[in-house]
């Protein structure tokens, strides 16, 4: 599987784990609390998988930026947790971070 693929499936099974972090409600919901063991297992296997095409500071800032941006915006359609400007200028310097790291700013 291509190394942008890996990555995917690493934010993605990363954000699925951690949405269900918050639906397991302390750990004392047993179905989500399975699916944050499985989904944390996924993505630092398609992680480290990744890690073998990329350089480390890449694959995190891409990894931890994607993930924190979609769980913000998860966390305000599916929670409805408070999305102010501050939030949103937060998650806009992520994004840029993120940019920067990999290499659009030279």
């Amino acid at each position: 599987m291509h190394p942008w693929l890996w990555l995917s499936l690493a934010i993605g099974s990363e954000v699925i784990a951690t949405t269900s972090l918050k639906l397991s409600d302390g750990f004392t919901r047993p179905v989500p609390s399975v699916v944050v063991v499985i989904g944390y297992s996924i993505s630092f296997y398609a992680l480290s998988v990744t890690l073998r095409n990329f350089p480390i500071g890449v694959v995190y800032a891409i990894w931890s930026g994607v993930g924190t941006a979609a769980i913000v915006m998860i966390g305000w359609f599916v929670f409805r947790e408070v999305l102010d400007a501050v939030r949103l200028a937060g998650v806009g310097m992520i994004v840029v971070g993120v940019a920067l790291v990999n290499g659009l700013g030279r």
